[in-house]
């Protein structure tokens, strides 16, 4: 299950968020500013990134500019308890699933996202007028991936 950590005054979110819905992908959504962030939160958060806390924390926000924090230099706990405690100091939005996770948002990158069976629908690779090295129109194929996986 795909997990959006989200803000409602955050304009990425909400791009973030139209993309799963006109793509018919489902997801769950985590307001950071409406709930309370655990610990688990933040572990699944790390599991798939590259960077660790770099990848997910917005240095630019302003309670991290504040708080004058030198995360290398800090446990573990003490930055997600910091992290809990500011939850606006994250970057928005935050996109996981098992796999994958992703910050911001990018409109190539979040294809990743798109199941694999969908993915290699939208390849074309079952299509009847595929030519090898042509794609189709994404929206032609998503309605014929849509019309399939309702069958």
């Amino acid at each position: 299950m795909i997990t959006l950590y989200t803000s409602s005054s955050c304009s990425s979110c909400r791009k973030a968020k139209r993309w799963f819905e006109s793509n018919n992908i489902k997801y769950r959504e985590k307001n950071i500013i409406g709930i309370s962030l655990t610990r688990n939160d933040i572990i699944n958060m790390l599991r798939n990134s590259e960077n660790g806390f770099e990848d997910i924390l917005s240095t630019r926000s302003k309670v991290f500019k504040e708080s004058n924090l030198e995360p290398e230099e800090m446990k573990f706990s003490e930055l997600a308890d910091f992290i809990i405690k500011n939850p606006t100091v994250l970057k928005r939005p935050i996109i996981i699933n098992d796999q994958i996770m992703q910050t911001g948002y990018n409109q190539d990158e979040i294809r990743a996202f798109i199941p694999r069976e969908l993915r290699r629908i939208l390849s074309c690779e079952d299509c009847e007028n595929y030519v090898p090295g042509e794609e189709c129109e994404y929206e032609t194929c998503l309605k014929k991936a849509l019309a399939q996986s309702n069958k």
